[in-house]
């Protein structure tokens, strides 16, 4: 277990506010591209934008060429057609990769966005250098599934739901402040279509490549923190005990945005797994 100061978690955390300016590719995918070296591509999940990972960009870029994107119909990017599913959201990233050229990649995801990176290593993997699983979902328990496959039926009608995924996603910590303000900022700002779209997905999306971690070559780091309820600690030992060059990190006393409310360690961490070599562990 790892533990995180609320100072600098609330001083990254604010680091976030604001939008970051965007270039769009032919394909209709916004992107914020900074520094140089390694690609680095960073998904966020349901419902955020790319200044999500605000902190990680600022840390990672001084050594990486780092891409953060913004998912399907979040941010400023085209949506993906209603109905579209998990593996949908992994295609749209392979035709992201193409677009910009990229030929081989780290990729980093959070929540829905790991899932789409999971997908990739699983799908493409000769293409994926590293993926970082951070606050991934894996075989919801029936319990589970089903409220989450009962909010995703719930948008359509009742619209996107803000205060639900605060009281999840964050606790009443010093550390979680910010973040849950520009979290709030964020899903009222999300397109509601887009919203539906991936929270669908990602409702049904977590057996869609459980099966295919054994076939991940490169180092997969699985990080969650202790408290997050739905993205929890043993899902991602579970996950990592079935990939060949894996790990775990989980981050003591904190939720699901644990990249905002504990980013020091969570850029230690990333370093970390960016610095191992496609042969170590």
């Amino acid at each position: 277990m790892l533990t995180a100061g609320s100072i600098s978690g609330a001083a990254a955390a604010k680091g976030a506010a604001g939008d970051l300016p965007r270039k769009e590719t032919p394909g209709g995918t916004a992107y914020y591209e900074t520094g140089s070296g390694e690609p680095l591509v960073l998904i966020h999940g349901v419902g955020m934008r790319l200044e999500a990972w605000a902190p990680q960009i600022a840390f990672l870029s001084a050594g990486h060429r780092v891409i953060a994107v913004d998912m399907p119909g979040h941010g400023e990017s085209a949506k993906l057609p209603a109905g579209s599913r998990l593996e949908e959201f992994v295609a749209w990233f392979g035709r992201f990769l193409d677009e910009m050229a990229i030929e081989r990649v780290n990729v980093a995801g959070h929540s829905m966005g790991a899932l789409v990176s999971g997908g990739a290593a699983a799908t493409f993997g000769e293409r994926i250098s590293r993926v970082a699983y951070l606050n991934g979902v894996y075989r919801r328990d029936p319990k589970a599934k089903a409220a989450v496959l009962a909010r995703a039926a719930a948008i359509p009608v009742t619209g996107v739901d803000k205060e639900g995924p605060l009281a999840r996603w964050f606790g009443d910590d010093p550390d979680s402040l910010i973040a849950r303000e520009l979290t709030r900022e964020w899903l009222s700002r999300v397109d509601p279509e887009g919203y539906a779209v991936a929270y669908a997905a990602f409702a049904g999306g977590d057996e869609t490549y459980a099966d295919r971690w054994k076939d991940v070559a490169g180092p997969a780091l699985f990080l969650t923190g202790s408290d997050d309820p739905n993205s929890t600690p043993l899902m991602a030992e579970q996950m990592a005990a079935l990939a060949p060059k894996a790990w775990v990190r989980i981050v003591e006393g904190h939720r699901h945005m644990v990249n905002l409310t504990a980013p020091d360690i969570v850029n230690s961490l990333l370093a970390e797994w960016l610095s191992f070599g496609e042969d170590e562990r």
